[in-house]
């Protein structure tokens, strides 16, 4: 008995999407994080707002002169976000907080790449051009960049910024966590120019510890919460504050990484041929469907 074509494909189609066996075991996704980065803590009540970091880190990475020069604090009225040009800015943010001048008194927060444990950015970098390092540093390879931008996109806080103005050869471009002098045994530019001592590094570990110890011993001066510890599974860069962190600029995240829940679609669709079956067999019974509504003479030409 002969086969035709649509017979074919139709009963290809069903042997796909019924053939295919569940597992043995069950898929787990797992964190590549490493076990102890490097990180730092910021303190928002040491910050003074006198953008040191930002001009350590236009320096360090050799970045064009901002627009606004960096001993002009006026640019502090602007809500700015890290751009192609700046990997870091600060914000001030008046959180209600009065004085004994019924004053309101500022905040200033640095905001920078987070260096995720498990960066979204990396998970959805289609060349790897993205990549977490084992000093904690979120490193980005532009020989392997093909300006997708899907970095862009997954990115929970919003960082990673494209070279629009480049025709040639754009980059995205974002906070490098000083992955050279990491690499030499040094601190990042920003931490080691603060006159505060608003930025610590150190191991991830210490910070977290230096951080609870900090509140326990003064906890009406911060609120008990460090931000970075489970925001997207735990980030490099670490947060306490005196005011809640939602009046301070910080986006709402959710703790879980997020390419737990990104990877995990992903095995769903395209591991054990379930998309391709799915695919195949949609096409096997669209091709049934309209071939039944043919007239019998073009069936019979066929």
């Amino acid at each position: 008995m002969s086969m035709d074509r649509r017979g074919f494909l139709t009963a290809f189609g069903l042997t796909a999407v019924t053939g295919v066996a569940s597992p043995d075991e069950a898929w787990t996704w797992e964190s590549k994080a490493p076990p102890d980065p490097y990180g730092c803590l910021v303190d928002v009540t040491r910050c003074i707002g006198c953008r040191k970091c930002e001009l350590a880190c236009n320096q360090v990475n050799k970045l064009p002169a901002p627009a606004v020069p960096f001993d002009d604090l006026r640019v502090l009225d602007l809500k700015r976000r890290p751009s192609a040009t700046s990997y870091t800015v600060v914000n001030r943010h008046y959180p209600g907080v009065l004085n004994d001048r019924n004053e309101l008194v500022p905040s200033f927060v640095k905001i920078q790449c987070m260096h995720c444990q498990d960066p979204a950015c990396a998970s959805a970098c289609v060349t790897g051009a993205l990549s977490k390092k084992e000093n904690g540093a979120v490193n980005y390879d532009a020989t392997r960049c093909i300006g997708c931008r899907y970095c862009m996109v997954a990115c929970p806080f919003e960082i990673p910024a494209y070279e629009y103005n480049e025709p040639l050869t754009p980059q995205v471009r974002k906070c490098t966590f000083c992955f050279e002098r990491l690499q030499e045994g040094k601190k990042p530019g920003c931490a080691s120019i603060c006159p505060t001592e608003a930025i610590t590094f150190g191991k991830r570990s210490m910070l977290l510890k230096l951080a609870h110890q900090r509140i326990d011993n003064d906890p009406g001066r911060y609120v008990d919460h460090v931000y970075g510890e489970q925001e997207c599974g735990g980030t490099s860069w670490l947060y306490i504050a005196g005011q809640p962190f939602d009046k301070l600029g910080f986006l709402k995240v959710p703790d879980d990484p997020l390419p737990r829940r990104t990877e995990s679609i992903q095995h769903a669709l395209f591991s054990y041929l379930w998309s391709p079956a799915l695919l195949f067999g949609g096409l096997a019974a669209a091709m049934d469907f309209l071939n039944r509504k043919k007239p019998p003479q073009d069936k019979e030409k066929e």
